[in-house]
């Protein structure tokens, strides 16, 4: 498996179609809150087996810090170091970016993942498009 920093429509297209899989129909989260106003101005990774995508993420900066969303992984791909290696790929982005703290906003579900890759929590619990989360924040 490969993550690719996305340079064409197709590639992003191949984000979204992860996104609305993961996010829309498995989450049920509107579309209208999933793609946003802050997709032009993001960095977006798609992870692929071959030539399927499997995963997406996307990257900002904002106030200094770096800002990871949309971490999906389709099911099929879970538990296999699919989100670890799509993690991999956007705090490499960062770094080159000089960019030495990330901010996310993990599913309390997920919560576990992050922490082993250095997260630690910095919220209380709130509420995003219905689903529980926690800010949680990690220097690079």
């Amino acid at each position: 498996m490969k993550v690719i920093q996305v340079e064409t429509e197709e590639q992003l297209n191949d984000a979204f179609t992860i996104r609305k899989k993961v996010f829309v129909e498995e989450q049920h989260v509107d579309v209208e809150e999933e793609i946003d106003q802050y997709e032009e101005n993001s960095e977006h990774f798609v992870l692929y087996d071959e030539n399927n995508a499997a995963g997406a993420g996307r990257f900002r900066i904002l106030d200094g810090k770096g800002k990871v969303e949309r971490i999906c992984i389709l099911p099929a791909y879970r538990g296999k170091g699919a989100g670890k290696i799509v993690m991999d790929a956007i705090e490499q982005y960062a770094a080159q970016q000089d960019v030495h703290v990330l901010k996310l906003n993990a599913q309390t579900h997920a919560i576990p993942f992050y922490e082993k890759l250095g997260y630690k929590v910095i919220s209380e619990e709130f509420m995003d498009a219905g689903i529980p989360h926690k800010t949680m924040e990690k220097r690079i």
